[in-house]
């Protein structure tokens, strides 16, 4: 009998020092990593946002409406100018107030005039310096703009 079988059969996987140390890091480092999943895995569960105490709060304030639906009349007959003016415009245009331009005034409409009547109702539409946006309002976009031709026909248009 040979002695090179009987020293193979009591030798380990471990053949060298290189792969000693991978085999001692490997050791070290898959037992962490599996660790920090498990963590992960138990934390990853539906938490309520930072700050709130009641959770079902917090889930509604989550899925809350990004919009709404209106349902009006499509028959209803649409407001004239003057309409549009008393109920929307006069609030702030009557008296000038945060600089609207009086109504009537044709030397603060003078400037606003000339530059057309597409750039009067885009502004009353989407809103320009104090004045809010009008468009989706009590009036549609069609009424507003009778009113923006009521106030500058008033103004010497």
């Amino acid at each position: 009998m040979s002695a090179t079988p009987h020293e193979e059969a009591h030798a380990g996987p471990i053949k060298n020092p290189k792969q000693l140390l991978i085999a001692v890091f490997l050791s070290f480092v898959i037992p962490v990593l599996v660790i920090i999943g498990l963590v992960m895995f138990v934390n990853s569960g539906s938490k309520p946002g930072p700050g709130a105490a009641n959770p079902e709060m917090a889930k509604a304030l989550r899925l809350q409406k990004v919009g709404q639906v209106e349902i009006r009349d499509a028959n209803r007959p649409l407001r004239g100018g003057e309409a549009v003016y008393n109920g929307q415009c006069a609030a702030c245009h009557a008296a000038g107030v945060a600089g609207a331009p009086k109504f009537g005034d044709a030397a603060a409409w003078g400037p606003r005039l000339a530059h057309g009547f597409e750039a009067l109702v885009e502004a009353a539409l989407k809103g320009k310096g104090a004045m809010a946006p009008q468009g989706g309002g009590d009036f549609n976009d069609t009424e507003i703009a009778r009113g923006v031709v009521f106030m500058a026909n008033a103004a010497g248009a």
